[in-house]
């Protein structure tokens, strides 16, 4: 059985660190676990969008998950993403998280069933082949995903149980977070934010249980979190208004931008993507730069980061 206490707070995606010769940096992943527990995150999430799941193969799928889960060691949850184009591949992923003791499983609403129907039954087939597994349902936008409606996102919650949480992509992401909270069953815990944080002070205001942002700003976002948790909406917005600069840069270069921050500040040895995207050039790390250096009062020490 995986855990029945309802997760909330600050869960960062992980990325996949890679090498100079594009093989996956294991020991610069195990790093970044470190690094995330001494910002005080909440829990931890992999793999995902922003670990370049969609270019990993099975193996290191498989290795570099229970690699995660090792180093976690059972010290904050972990949300495992189980999302495969194919469903016996998403059982696999989800089996092997289970066993590995990941706290929920998060699963991608496969772009080619748009019909409520269609997830129900992708969804159920998932739960009966972990039973006792909390699920999340990941809404993500086309073309990567369906991006659900709400009405169709309640119809799965309310006839598969074991999908307690949803993390909610398909923008406006709090207009549907307050549509799936308002009407959904007693068995959903909780709707997450992702999209990177950028929405998260809309999010916070209408009920999200948590946030799954990219990593490099993950101090601020525990900051942020925190203030929030203490019913500071001010602070709230200080901390948020100050990580505009970064947050709008990420939107563009996604993996690019999170390598940089995490090579510059010496938690990865390679910024090496597979996926595609546009790659920062030296003018946007110049900025990048100027503006993290805007945060550092919010960020650990580079003597209390991880080596």
């Amino acid at each position: 059985m995986l855990s029945t206490f309802t997760l909330t707070g600050v869960f960062p995606v992980l990325p996949t660190p890679f090498d100079a010769g594009g093989r996956p940096d294991e020991a610069g992943l195990r790093r970044l676990v470190r690094y995330l527990l001494a910002c005080g995150v909440d829990g931890i999430t992999y793999p995902g969008v922003a670990s370049e799941v969609g270019q990993l193969s099975r193996d290191e799928r498989l290795g570099l998950g229970a690699a995660v889960l090792a180093e976690v060691a059972g010290r904050v949850p972990v949300i495992a993403g189980a999302s495969s184009g194919v469903l016996a591949s998403t059982v696999e992923f989800a089996r092997a998280a289970v066993a590995g003791g990941a706290a929920a499983l998060m699963v991608a609403v496969p772009p080619d069933r748009p019909q409520a129907a269609q997830q129900i039954e992708y969804f159920a087939a998932v739960a009966d082949a972990v039973p006792g597994a909390a699920l999340m349902l990941q809404n993500v936008p086309p073309p990567v995903g369906a991006g659900l409606e709400p009405i169709a996102v309640l119809e799965v919650l309310a006839a598969v149980p074991a999908v307690c949480y949803v993390k909610e992509e398909t923008l406006p992401s709090g207009q549907r977070l307050s549509a799936i909270r308002a009407a959904a069953p007693a068995s959903l815990r909780g709707v997450f934010g992702g999209a990177g944080g950028r929405y998260i002070t809309d999010e916070m205001r209408r009920g999200a249980a948590g946030t799954m942002p990219a990593i490099e700003l993950a101090e601020v976002h525990v900051a942020l979190w925190r203030a929030h948790r203490a019913g500071d909406a001010a602070l709230v917005r200080r901390i948020f208004s100050r990580m505009l600069p970064v947050l709008n840069v990420q939107a563009v270069f996604r993996w690019s931008l999170t390598k940089h921050v995490l090579r510059s500040r010496g938690l990865i040895e390679c910024d090496a993507q597979r996926a595609a995207g546009p790659r920062l050039d030296a003018l946007d790390r110049a900025d990048v730069d100027a503006f993290m250096a805007d945060l550092a009062d919010l960020l650990l020490a580079p003597e209390n980061l991880p080596r």
